[in-house]
């Protein structure tokens, strides 16, 4: 067998620009470090389904910036980031890694769901500093070109998730956590940021309802205020609010929307969720909406 080199070879990593995004939170501080050009490498922390990802991927769009996407796993190790040997067509083939195709482009490397990786991440530290890398697998010394720079996204901080509800996120290094410059906390969007989310994404599909996006809305925010509170255990994020607009295209019917999207939580949870959303449709105020959460969680969760 004769061994080969192969390269990554994409004209074009620029992600494809969504006209329905709306930036909020972090997305203003994160298109100043990466309009800079600076190597920052940057943590972003938060809740499941608010938008982290896309916020880079979307940044990175509005930029014109080339970004390579990596979704980390307690399995991912130095092969799958650096590169390692393969077999093609019988021969042994050198496989370049996306962590030196990004450095040699000069590309944003997004590690994605950073917390669920281990202790195999390490062969990242030297990267995470802006320094050359030595590839021993081919002797080759990959200098990081202008521009590239390291954005992980996770639920957690990298230590752990005491509360349970993520439990695939990993504690990682400290020595490695702190080659990152910051870490952000991204929150779930506003009231009013959310609903031209919402309001986007029913005319993509076309089903433009301001009213329901504006109960749906409510319904989130009682529903996330409690979980801050401790009353719940469970919360309603934008991603399936998203998930909800597209069963409502499909349905043409807001409670079996509700209902089959609520369907992935407990029995109790899912029937508390549902009655929630009938009283949100019905008018209630919010002040007695909280007030039912807050009884109804003393029951049911």
């Amino acid at each position: 067998m004769t061994q080969a080199k192969l390269s990554v070879e994409v004209d074009n990593l620029i992600p494809t620009a969504d006209p329905t995004y709306i930036p909020f939170g972090f997305s203003k501080d994160l298109t100043q470090i990466i309009k800079s050009g600076i190597f920052y490498p940057t943590f972003i922390s938060g809740l499941s389904g608010n938008g982290k990802t896309t916020m880079v991927e979307q940044t990175c769009a509005k930029l014109k910036r080339e970004a390579l996407r990596v979704n980390i796993s307690i399995e991912t190790d130095e092969d799958d980031l650096i590169g390692g040997n393969t077999l093609v067509d019988g021969n042994v083939v050198y496989r370049e890694g996306p962590v030196l195709t990004a450095m040699k482009r000069g590309a944003v490397l997004i590690l994605d769901e950073l917390d669920r990786g281990s202790n195999k991440l390490m062969c990242l530290q030297a990267i995470l500093e802006g320094k050359p890398y030595f590839n021993k697998k081919t002797g080759e010394v990959v200098t990081p070109a202008p521009g590239f720079n390291i954005i992980a996204t996770a639920n957690t901080k990298g230590r752990g998730s005491d509360d349970g509800k993520f439990m695939s996120a990993q504690i990682l290094d400290e020595a490695f956590l702190e080659r990152f410059a910051i870490t952000v906390e991204q929150e779930y969007p506003n009231a009013a940021n959310e609903k031209k989310i919402i309001l986007g994404k029913m005319g993509k599909v076309n089903k433009v309802d301001e009213d329901f996006a504006d109960k749906l809305v409510t319904w989130a925010e009682i529903i996330r205020k409690t979980f801050k509170e401790g009353a719940i255990d469970e919360l309603v994020s934008t991603r399936r609010l998203e998930h909800i607009v597209n069963a409502y295209a499909m349905f043409d019917d807001r409670l079996k929307a509700i209902e089959l999207c609520v369907n992935r939580f407990d029995e109790d949870t899912k029937s508390a969720f549902t009655e929630l959303y009938t009283k949100v449709d019905s008018g209630a105020t919010l002040e007695s909406l909280d007030a039912d959460v807050e009884d109804s969680s003393e029951v049911s969760y």
